[in-house]
């Protein structure tokens, strides 16, 4: 049976490995083997962090939230007990929202939140 080198396959291989190589430093950019232990790499981080992002993002919210509420005179758990029994459902995203653009309205819910815990 005659040798087959599949030279087109593995060229075409090679070279889509190498297109997203393209902007790394050194030789990760330039010889195979080193682009192709990057671009892995790079595909295990982009996983890793798109569910990083969103831990990363709560916590931000939640600071955020913190330091509107202790302006109020409340704590951050002290505000989140006090609008869950007040039956006011807003999530951390609007409420830092609220926190950072309409400290107004944050402070109706800082009311609210007080009246609900005493």
């Amino acid at each position: 049976m005659p040798r087959v080198k599949g030279s087109f396959v593995t060229r075409n291989r090679r070279k889509k490995t190498l297109k997203l190589a393209k902007g790394y430093f050194g030789s990760k950019h330039l010889l195979y083997k080193t682009a192709k232990e990057q671009v892995m790499h790079s595909f295990k981080y982009a996983y890793r962090d798109r569910r990083r992002k969103k831990r990363d993002f709560r916590k931000l919210w939640i600071t955020r939230i913190n330091a509107a509420a202790r302006m109020n005179d409340l704590s951050y758990s002290r505000l989140i007990n006090g609008l869950k029994k007040a039956n006011v459902e807003v999530n951390r995203k609007m409420l830092a929202d609220l926190a950072v653009n309409d400290m107004q309205g944050f402070t109706d819910l800082c009311k609210q939140a007080k009246k609900a815990l005493k």
